[in-house]
Protein backbone atom coordinates (compact mmCIF):
# COMPACT_ATOMS: atom_id res chain seq x y z
CA UNK A 1 0.00 0.00 0.00
CA UNK A 2 1.37 3.38 -0.98
CA UNK A 3 1.47 6.54 1.08
CA UNK A 4 -1.77 8.56 1.22
CA UNK A 5 -1.51 11.58 -1.05
CA UNK A 6 -3.77 14.61 -1.46
CA UNK A 7 -4.11 15.83 -5.04
CA UNK A 8 -6.07 19.07 -5.46
CA UNK A 9 -7.93 19.84 -8.68
CA UNK A 10 -8.72 23.57 -8.59
CA UNK A 11 -9.84 26.08 -7.55
CA UNK A 12 -8.40 27.05 -10.95
CA UNK A 13 -7.51 24.19 -13.24
CA UNK A 14 -7.28 23.95 -17.06
CA UNK A 15 -9.55 20.88 -17.11
CA UNK A 16 -12.45 22.63 -15.38
CA UNK A 17 -13.66 25.84 -16.99
CA UNK A 18 -14.91 27.41 -13.76
CA UNK A 19 -13.61 27.76 -10.19
CA UNK A 20 -14.10 24.72 -7.95
CA UNK A 21 -11.94 22.57 -5.69
CA UNK A 22 -11.82 18.79 -5.68
CA UNK A 23 -9.56 17.12 -3.14
CA UNK A 24 -8.56 13.63 -4.28
CA UNK A 25 -7.15 11.43 -1.53
CA UNK A 26 -5.05 8.75 -3.19
CA UNK A 27 -3.30 5.55 -2.26
CA UNK A 28 -0.68 5.34 -4.95
CA UNK A 29 -2.57 5.85 -8.22
CA UNK A 30 -5.98 4.90 -6.79
CA UNK A 31 -8.48 7.48 -5.53
CA UNK A 32 -9.73 6.39 -2.08
CA UNK A 33 -11.79 9.46 -1.12
CA UNK A 34 -12.89 12.77 -2.57
CA UNK A 35 -14.12 16.03 -1.11
CA UNK A 36 -15.31 19.00 -3.11
CA UNK A 37 -16.04 22.66 -2.64
CA UNK A 38 -18.01 25.00 -4.87
CA UNK A 39 -19.58 28.38 -4.23
CA UNK A 40 -16.67 30.44 -5.55
CA UNK A 41 -19.02 32.11 -8.04
CA UNK A 42 -21.92 33.13 -5.82
CA UNK A 43 -23.65 35.95 -7.71
CA UNK A 44 -26.84 36.35 -5.69
CA UNK A 45 -29.14 35.78 -8.68
CA UNK A 46 -32.06 34.62 -6.55
CA UNK A 47 -31.91 37.84 -4.50
CA UNK A 48 -31.37 40.02 -7.58
CA UNK A 49 -34.51 38.50 -9.10
CA UNK A 50 -36.61 40.11 -6.35
CA UNK A 51 -35.52 43.57 -7.52
CA UNK A 52 -36.35 42.96 -11.21
CA UNK A 53 -39.65 42.99 -13.04
CA UNK A 54 -40.90 39.65 -14.30
CA UNK A 55 -39.85 40.64 -17.80
CA UNK A 56 -36.34 41.57 -16.66
CA UNK A 57 -35.85 38.32 -14.74
CA UNK A 58 -35.67 36.40 -18.04
CA UNK A 59 -32.51 38.27 -19.01
CA UNK A 60 -31.06 37.66 -15.54
CA UNK A 61 -31.65 33.90 -15.37
CA UNK A 62 -30.26 33.43 -18.88
CA UNK A 63 -26.91 34.26 -17.35
CA UNK A 64 -26.97 31.50 -14.77
CA UNK A 65 -25.38 29.29 -17.41
CA UNK A 66 -24.03 30.35 -20.79
CA UNK A 67 -24.33 26.90 -22.37
CA UNK A 68 -27.90 26.20 -21.13
CA UNK A 69 -29.00 29.82 -21.33
CA UNK A 70 -32.56 29.04 -22.42
CA UNK A 71 -33.33 26.26 -19.91
CA UNK A 72 -33.67 28.68 -16.99
CA UNK A 73 -36.02 31.07 -18.86
CA UNK A 74 -37.99 27.93 -19.83
CA UNK A 75 -38.44 26.85 -16.20
CA UNK A 76 -39.08 30.41 -14.98
CA UNK A 77 -41.74 30.95 -17.65
CA UNK A 78 -43.40 27.65 -16.70
CA UNK A 79 -43.50 28.73 -13.04
CA UNK A 80 -44.92 32.22 -13.64
CA UNK A 81 -47.45 30.98 -16.19
CA UNK A 82 -48.62 28.42 -13.64
CA UNK A 83 -49.26 31.24 -11.15
CA UNK A 84 -51.15 33.30 -13.73
CA UNK A 85 -53.03 30.34 -15.22
CA UNK A 86 -51.71 31.13 -18.69
CA UNK A 87 -51.83 28.75 -21.66
CA UNK A 88 -49.56 30.07 -24.42
CA UNK A 89 -50.35 29.70 -28.11
CA UNK A 90 -49.35 26.57 -30.02
CA UNK A 91 -47.04 28.62 -32.23
CA UNK A 92 -45.18 29.89 -29.16
CA UNK A 93 -44.97 26.32 -27.83
CA UNK A 94 -43.33 25.07 -31.03
CA UNK A 95 -40.89 27.99 -31.12
CA UNK A 96 -39.89 27.42 -27.50
CA UNK A 97 -39.22 23.75 -28.24
CA UNK A 98 -37.13 24.57 -31.32
CA UNK A 99 -34.91 26.83 -29.22
CA UNK A 100 -34.68 24.26 -26.43
CA UNK A 101 -33.66 21.42 -28.76
CA UNK A 102 -31.15 23.48 -30.74
CA UNK A 103 -29.58 24.26 -27.39
CA UNK A 104 -29.52 20.57 -26.47
CA UNK A 105 -27.67 19.75 -29.68
CA UNK A 106 -25.06 22.47 -29.26
CA UNK A 107 -24.56 21.60 -25.56
CA UNK A 108 -24.13 17.88 -26.22
CA UNK A 109 -21.71 18.57 -29.08
CA UNK A 110 -19.73 20.82 -26.78
CA UNK A 111 -19.56 18.06 -24.14
CA UNK A 112 -18.59 15.32 -26.61
CA UNK A 113 -15.82 17.55 -27.94
CA UNK A 114 -14.50 18.34 -24.48
CA UNK A 115 -14.67 14.66 -23.50
CA UNK A 116 -12.47 13.84 -26.50
CA UNK A 117 -10.08 16.61 -25.48
CA UNK A 118 -9.87 15.33 -21.88
CA UNK A 119 -8.97 11.89 -23.22
CA UNK A 120 -6.33 13.33 -25.54
CA UNK A 121 -8.44 12.50 -28.61
CA UNK A 122 -8.47 15.94 -30.19
CA UNK A 123 -9.88 14.72 -33.52
CA UNK A 124 -13.22 14.17 -31.79
CA UNK A 125 -12.86 17.60 -30.16
CA UNK A 126 -12.32 19.34 -33.50
CA UNK A 127 -15.10 17.45 -35.27
CA UNK A 128 -17.69 18.08 -32.55
CA UNK A 129 -16.96 21.78 -32.24
CA UNK A 130 -16.91 22.23 -36.00
CA UNK A 131 -20.37 20.60 -36.23
CA UNK A 132 -21.60 22.85 -33.42
CA UNK A 133 -20.89 26.07 -35.32
CA UNK A 134 -23.81 25.81 -37.80
CA UNK A 135 -26.17 25.32 -34.83
CA UNK A 136 -24.95 28.57 -33.32
CA UNK A 137 -25.40 30.18 -36.74
CA UNK A 138 -29.04 29.06 -36.67
CA UNK A 139 -29.43 30.69 -33.27
CA UNK A 140 -28.01 33.91 -34.65
CA UNK A 141 -30.41 33.77 -37.61
CA UNK A 142 -33.45 33.08 -35.41
CA UNK A 143 -32.70 35.20 -32.35
CA UNK A 144 -29.84 37.52 -33.26
CA UNK A 145 -27.54 35.89 -30.66
CA UNK A 146 -25.30 32.83 -30.53
CA UNK A 147 -25.82 32.58 -26.78
CA UNK A 148 -28.31 34.17 -24.36
CA UNK A 149 -31.08 34.23 -26.94
CA UNK A 150 -33.55 36.55 -25.17
CA UNK A 151 -36.49 34.70 -26.72
CA UNK A 152 -38.79 33.90 -23.81
CA UNK A 153 -41.30 36.08 -21.98
CA UNK A 154 -44.35 35.48 -19.81
CA UNK A 155 -47.10 34.48 -22.23
CA UNK A 156 -44.96 33.27 -25.13
CA UNK A 157 -41.86 34.36 -27.05
CA UNK A 158 -40.44 37.71 -28.10
CA UNK A 159 -39.82 36.86 -31.74
CA UNK A 160 -41.47 34.69 -34.34
CA UNK A 161 -39.63 32.19 -36.51
CA UNK A 162 -40.70 33.47 -39.90
CA UNK A 163 -41.60 30.85 -42.48
CA UNK A 164 -38.85 32.11 -44.78
CA UNK A 165 -36.26 30.88 -42.23
CA UNK A 166 -37.70 27.37 -41.99
CA UNK A 167 -35.93 25.92 -45.09
CA UNK A 168 -32.53 26.84 -43.63
CA UNK A 169 -33.40 25.12 -40.35
CA UNK A 170 -34.69 22.03 -42.16
CA UNK A 171 -31.56 21.85 -44.34
CA UNK A 172 -29.24 22.09 -41.36
CA UNK A 173 -31.09 19.33 -39.50
CA UNK A 174 -30.69 17.08 -42.54
CA UNK A 175 -26.97 17.85 -42.74
CA UNK A 176 -26.66 17.44 -38.97
CA UNK A 177 -27.88 13.84 -39.15
CA UNK A 178 -25.04 12.98 -41.53
CA UNK A 179 -22.52 14.69 -39.26
CA UNK A 180 -23.91 12.83 -36.26
CA UNK A 181 -23.54 9.55 -38.15
CA UNK A 182 -19.82 10.26 -38.62
CA UNK A 183 -19.29 11.46 -35.05
CA UNK A 184 -21.30 8.65 -33.47
CA UNK A 185 -19.46 6.09 -35.58
CA UNK A 186 -16.11 7.50 -34.51
CA UNK A 187 -17.03 7.34 -30.83
CA UNK A 188 -18.96 4.06 -30.78
CA UNK A 189 -16.43 2.07 -32.83
CA UNK A 190 -13.08 3.41 -31.65
CA UNK A 191 -11.15 0.91 -29.47
CA UNK A 192 -9.17 3.66 -27.74
CA UNK A 193 -12.34 5.45 -26.60
CA UNK A 194 -13.77 2.10 -25.45
CA UNK A 195 -10.63 1.36 -23.42
CA UNK A 196 -10.65 4.81 -21.78
CA UNK A 197 -14.37 5.06 -21.01
CA UNK A 198 -15.94 1.62 -20.57
CA UNK A 199 -16.09 0.55 -16.95
CA UNK A 200 -14.84 3.99 -15.89
CA UNK A 201 -16.78 6.23 -13.49
CA UNK A 202 -19.67 3.79 -13.08
CA UNK A 203 -22.86 4.92 -11.35
CA UNK A 204 -25.45 2.25 -10.59
CA UNK A 205 -29.20 2.82 -10.65
CA UNK A 206 -29.16 2.91 -6.86
CA UNK A 207 -26.38 5.53 -6.90
CA UNK A 208 -28.56 7.71 -9.14
CA UNK A 209 -31.50 7.35 -6.77
CA UNK A 210 -29.38 7.97 -3.66
CA UNK A 211 -27.88 11.17 -5.09
CA UNK A 212 -31.04 12.28 -6.95
CA UNK A 213 -29.03 12.67 -10.16
CA UNK A 214 -30.83 13.85 -13.28
CA UNK A 215 -30.53 14.14 -17.06
CA UNK A 216 -28.10 12.08 -19.17
CA UNK A 217 -26.23 11.18 -15.96
CA UNK A 218 -29.32 9.33 -14.71
CA UNK A 219 -30.43 7.96 -18.07
CA UNK A 220 -26.98 6.46 -18.71
CA UNK A 221 -27.55 4.27 -15.65
CA UNK A 222 -30.93 3.03 -16.84
CA UNK A 223 -33.05 5.50 -14.87
CA UNK A 224 -35.81 6.43 -17.33
CA UNK A 225 -36.60 10.05 -16.39
CA UNK A 226 -37.09 13.13 -18.55
CA UNK A 227 -39.13 16.21 -17.60
CA UNK A 228 -40.19 16.76 -21.22
CA UNK A 229 -42.19 13.51 -21.02
CA UNK A 230 -42.87 13.18 -17.28
CA UNK A 231 -44.18 16.73 -16.76
CA UNK A 232 -44.98 17.84 -20.34
CA UNK A 233 -44.58 21.48 -21.36
CA UNK A 234 -44.22 23.53 -24.56
CA UNK A 235 -44.65 21.38 -27.70
CA UNK A 236 -43.18 18.16 -26.33
CA UNK A 237 -46.57 16.43 -25.93
CA UNK A 238 -47.45 17.51 -29.50
CA UNK A 239 -44.59 15.69 -31.26
CA UNK A 240 -43.23 12.14 -31.36
CA UNK A 241 -39.92 11.34 -29.69
CA UNK A 242 -38.43 8.88 -27.23
CA UNK A 243 -36.32 9.07 -24.08
CA UNK A 244 -32.82 7.64 -24.61
CA UNK A 245 -31.37 5.40 -21.89
CA UNK A 246 -28.36 3.12 -21.45
CA UNK A 247 -27.56 0.58 -18.75
CA UNK A 248 -23.81 0.54 -18.07
CA UNK A 249 -23.67 3.80 -16.12
CA UNK A 250 -20.06 4.47 -17.15
CA UNK A 251 -18.50 7.34 -19.09
CA UNK A 252 -19.10 5.55 -22.39
CA UNK A 253 -22.82 5.19 -21.60
CA UNK A 254 -23.06 8.91 -20.84
CA UNK A 255 -21.50 9.67 -24.24
CA UNK A 256 -23.85 7.19 -25.95
CA UNK A 257 -26.94 8.80 -24.40
CA UNK A 258 -25.91 12.29 -25.45
CA UNK A 259 -25.07 11.24 -29.01
CA UNK A 260 -28.39 9.45 -29.50
CA UNK A 261 -30.34 12.28 -27.85
CA UNK A 262 -29.13 14.63 -30.58
CA UNK A 263 -30.94 12.53 -33.19
CA UNK A 264 -34.14 12.88 -31.15
CA UNK A 265 -33.59 16.63 -30.87
CA UNK A 266 -33.21 16.93 -34.64
CA UNK A 267 -36.46 14.99 -35.09
CA UNK A 268 -38.30 17.22 -32.59
CA UNK A 269 -37.06 20.35 -34.38
CA UNK A 270 -38.16 19.00 -37.78
CA UNK A 271 -41.65 18.21 -36.47
CA UNK A 272 -41.92 21.64 -34.85
CA UNK A 273 -40.94 23.57 -37.98
CA UNK A 274 -43.29 21.42 -40.06
CA UNK A 275 -46.09 22.51 -37.73
CA UNK A 276 -44.99 26.16 -37.83
CA UNK A 277 -44.97 26.14 -41.63
CA UNK A 278 -48.67 25.22 -41.65
CA UNK A 279 -49.63 28.08 -39.29
CA UNK A 280 -50.05 31.77 -39.84
CA UNK A 281 -47.12 33.87 -38.75
CA UNK A 282 -47.49 36.01 -35.64
CA UNK A 283 -49.61 35.24 -32.59
CA UNK A 284 -46.57 34.22 -30.55
CA UNK A 285 -47.28 36.07 -27.27
CA UNK A 286 -50.25 36.89 -25.08
CA UNK A 287 -50.56 40.34 -23.53
CA UNK A 288 -50.11 39.93 -19.77
CA UNK A 289 -50.85 42.93 -17.56
CA UNK A 290 -50.54 41.51 -14.04
CA UNK A 291 -49.26 38.45 -12.23
CA UNK A 292 -51.64 37.54 -9.36
CA UNK A 293 -50.60 36.39 -5.91
CA UNK A 294 -49.63 32.75 -5.80
CA UNK A 295 -46.91 30.12 -5.88
CA UNK A 296 -45.64 28.46 -9.04
CA UNK A 297 -43.15 25.70 -9.81
CA UNK A 298 -41.49 25.43 -13.19
CA UNK A 299 -39.50 22.49 -14.50
CA UNK A 300 -37.57 22.10 -17.73
CA UNK A 301 -35.22 19.45 -19.12
CA UNK A 302 -31.92 21.23 -19.71
CA UNK A 303 -29.15 19.39 -21.59
CA UNK A 304 -27.70 18.42 -18.20
CA UNK A 305 -31.04 17.46 -16.64
CA UNK A 306 -33.94 18.93 -14.70
CA UNK A 307 -33.96 22.66 -13.98
CA UNK A 308 -36.34 23.68 -11.21
CA UNK A 309 -37.64 27.20 -10.46
CA UNK A 310 -39.88 28.06 -7.50
CA UNK A 311 -41.56 31.47 -7.67
CA UNK A 312 -43.68 33.27 -5.08
CA UNK A 313 -45.77 36.22 -6.26
CA UNK A 314 -47.25 38.84 -3.92
CA UNK A 315 -49.21 40.50 -6.74
CA UNK A 316 -46.54 43.10 -7.48
CA UNK A 317 -44.47 43.41 -10.65
CA UNK A 318 -41.53 41.44 -9.20
CA UNK A 319 -41.12 38.00 -7.63
CA UNK A 320 -41.38 38.04 -3.84
CA UNK A 321 -39.21 34.92 -3.71
CA UNK A 322 -37.36 33.03 -6.40
CA UNK A 323 -35.58 29.74 -5.73
CA UNK A 324 -33.52 27.97 -8.40
CA UNK A 325 -32.02 24.50 -8.60
CA UNK A 326 -29.84 23.59 -11.56
CA UNK A 327 -29.04 19.97 -12.52
CA UNK A 328 -25.35 20.26 -11.66
CA UNK A 329 -26.27 20.85 -8.02
CA UNK A 330 -27.28 17.20 -7.67
CA UNK A 331 -25.11 15.66 -10.38
CA UNK A 332 -21.78 16.96 -9.05
CA UNK A 333 -22.26 15.09 -5.77
CA UNK A 334 -22.16 11.76 -7.65
CA UNK A 335 -18.38 12.20 -8.00
CA UNK A 336 -18.21 10.73 -4.50
CA UNK A 337 -19.27 7.39 -6.02
CA UNK A 338 -17.89 7.53 -9.56
CA UNK A 339 -14.31 8.56 -8.70
CA UNK A 340 -13.51 6.40 -5.69
CA UNK A 341 -11.61 3.29 -6.81
CA UNK A 342 -10.56 4.91 -10.10
CA UNK A 343 -7.01 5.76 -11.07
CA UNK A 344 -6.00 9.42 -11.03
CA UNK A 345 -5.92 9.44 -14.83
CA UNK A 346 -9.55 8.25 -14.98
CA UNK A 347 -10.78 10.56 -12.22
CA UNK A 348 -10.68 13.64 -14.45
CA UNK A 349 -12.91 12.18 -17.16
CA UNK A 350 -15.22 10.81 -14.45
CA UNK A 351 -15.46 14.33 -13.03
CA UNK A 352 -16.23 15.73 -16.46
CA UNK A 353 -18.69 12.98 -17.44
CA UNK A 354 -21.72 14.65 -15.82
CA UNK A 355 -20.99 17.88 -17.74
CA UNK A 356 -20.73 19.95 -14.55
CA UNK A 357 -21.49 23.66 -14.44
CA UNK A 358 -20.10 25.15 -11.26
CA UNK A 359 -21.59 28.61 -11.71
CA UNK A 360 -25.01 26.94 -11.66
CA UNK A 361 -24.41 25.54 -8.18
CA UNK A 362 -24.02 28.84 -6.35
CA UNK A 363 -25.27 28.59 -2.78
CA UNK A 364 -25.04 30.71 0.35
CA UNK A 365 -22.12 29.56 2.52
CA UNK A 366 -22.93 31.53 5.67
CA UNK A 367 -25.49 33.87 7.23
CA UNK A 368 -24.39 37.21 8.68
CA UNK A 369 -26.06 39.84 10.82
CA UNK A 370 -26.51 42.74 8.39
CA UNK A 371 -26.07 45.38 11.13
CA UNK A 372 -22.97 44.01 12.88
CA UNK A 373 -21.35 41.83 10.22
CA UNK A 374 -21.17 38.99 12.76
CA UNK A 375 -21.48 35.46 11.40
CA UNK A 376 -24.66 33.79 12.69
CA UNK A 377 -24.68 30.42 10.93
CA UNK A 378 -22.22 28.57 8.73
CA UNK A 379 -23.16 26.28 5.83
CA UNK A 380 -23.41 23.09 7.92
CA UNK A 381 -25.51 24.82 10.58
CA UNK A 382 -27.85 26.12 7.88
CA UNK A 383 -28.23 22.60 6.46
CA UNK A 384 -28.89 21.12 9.92
CA UNK A 385 -31.47 23.84 10.59
CA UNK A 386 -33.21 23.01 7.33
CA UNK A 387 -33.19 19.28 8.10
CA UNK A 388 -34.61 19.92 11.56
CA UNK A 389 -37.41 22.06 10.13
CA UNK A 390 -38.21 19.42 7.48
CA UNK A 391 -38.45 16.78 10.21
CA UNK A 392 -40.81 19.00 12.22
CA UNK A 393 -43.07 19.53 9.19
CA UNK A 394 -43.20 15.78 8.50
CA UNK A 395 -44.17 15.02 12.11
CA UNK A 396 -46.81 17.75 11.99
CA UNK A 397 -48.26 16.41 8.73
CA UNK A 398 -48.29 12.87 10.11
CA UNK A 399 -50.21 14.07 13.17
CA UNK A 400 -52.94 15.58 10.96
CA UNK A 401 -53.51 12.44 8.88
Amino acid sequence: MGRKTLIPIGPYHPLQEEPELFKLYCDGEIVTDIKWETGYNHRGIEKLSESKTYDQVFFLVERICGICSTSHPFAFANAVEEIAGIEITDRAKYIRSVIGELERIHSHLLWVGLAGHFLGYNTVFMWAWKYREPVLDLFEMITGNRNSYAMFKVGGVRRDIENQKIPAIRKEMSVMRKKLDLLTGAVMDDPVIHARTKGVGVLTQQDIIDYAAVGPTARASGVDIDVRRDDPYAAYPLVNWKVITAQAGDVFAKAEVRLLEMYESASIIEQCIDALEKMEEGNVALKINDIPEGIGTGRAEAPRGEVFHFVVSDGSNSPARHKIRAPSYTNIATFKKSCIGQTISDATISLAAVDPCYCCTERMAAAYDASTGEKILNANELINLSLKRTSEIRKSDAGHE
